[in-house]
């Protein structure tokens, strides 16, 4: 037997051993982070289906399951204006496999609900902006016989009280697009909350609701099929695919600006690699023709906005959006 095996083990030694041992034990930890997603990943949409972050949530995540050939599962939890899901995706495993696609609405609620059990700005990574669509004044033709939003205003003057408008549930845009709508105007339109945009749309071309004010992404295959009319979209410049809406400011409300986006978080302290590879499917399939189209179709834009500048933007509009409920008086009905 030799000196070298039979000397005590140096400092050196020690350190060497244990260096090459932690390296063989992150080995498998670094090849699962490598190899996500290795199982379906859960995307929690906190409206029901058939509203405007479901339509924009299934051709998104659609796509990325082909991209990468695991599945993007939604798991609607509608309920409280959102806040519902919010609550339950802030709790869930910082596994990589749970994630959180909120939307305006989430940026509202700091500001009409006092108490929240969970907070956009600390509870969640952001990961990036999914879309950005208009607000859109839209009326049953059948309940609200008029052709343009200067008739509405004639029709809602002459009739206060009469017209009643549903949204997605209180606090959230539809909602306070409605508020701010009736404060700019000087009218008075009773609001319906719904647990949903979907659920509020239906009642909408059934006739039980006269009218709400949109994301044009939830409104648009129904406006397009003449179940529903639309006024004015709340922006500037006329939405993509919807050159025959006027837009407020053409319709003499220039002040009335109003948008509905969905975006995409990650509960805190998931692995940043892993947040990191969403935030790259998401942006391969967001800037694909197919989605690029399917988006201008729904009358929105393709943004541009991932990880810390989203977080940014989302900052600023929850200050935003304080500023307008004070303005408003919107209250929780």
């Amino acid at each position: 037997m030799s000196f070298e095996s039979r000397r005590a083990p140096t400092r050196r030694d020690v350190l060497r051993t244990g260096a090459a041992a932690a390296a063989t034990l992150a080995m498998p930890f670094a090849g699962a982070q490598s190899a996500w997603p290795s199982k379906p990943v859960t995307i929690i949409v906190p409206f029901p289906a058939g509203g405007g972050t479901d339509a924009f949530a299934r051709p998104l995540f659609g796509l990325m399951s082909k991209n990468a050939g695991k599945q993007f599962l939604i798991d609607n939890k509608g309920g409280a204006g959102g806040n519902v899901g919010a609550t339950v995706a802030s709790h869930a495993a910082a596994d990589g496999y749970t994630f959180f696609m909120g939307a305006v609405h989430h940026t509202i609620a700091p500001s009409m609900y006092p108490k929240l059990d969970y907070n956009i700005e600390t509870d969640f990574i952001p990961v990036g902006l999914i879309s950005s669509v208009p607000q859109v004044v839209v009326v049953n033709p059948q309940r609200v016989p008029v052709t343009d939003l200067k008739g509405l205003l004639e029709y809602a003057r002459k009739n206060p009280g009469k017209l009643n408008y549903g949204s997605a549930g209180n606090g959230t845009s539809h909602h306070l697009a409605g508020e701010l709508f009736k404060l700019q105007t000087k009218t008075f339109i009773t609001h319906i909350p719904y647990r949903g945009a979907g659920p509020a749309l239906q009642d909408l071309i059934a006739g039980q609701v006269d009218m709400m004010f949109d994301g044009l992404g939830s409104s648009a295959n129904h406006i397009k099929g003449g179940r529903i009319k639309a006024l004015a979209v709340a922006s500037e410049r006329r939405a993509p695919g919807f050159a025959d809406v006027p837009t407020s400011t053409e319709a003499g409300l220039p002040s009335y600006q109003v948008a509905t986006w969905y975006g995409l978080w990650a509960p805190k302290n998931t692995p940043k690699e892993i947040v990191e590879s969403m935030r790259a499917e998401m942006k391969k399939a967001l800037t694909s023709d197919d989605l690029v189209k399917s988006w201008n179709g729904l009358g929105a834009e393709t943004p541009n906005l991932y990880g810390d500048a989203f977080g940014k933007f989302v900052n600023s509009e929850i200050k935003r959006w304080a500023d307008v409920v004070k303005a408003s008086g919107a209250k929780l009905d």
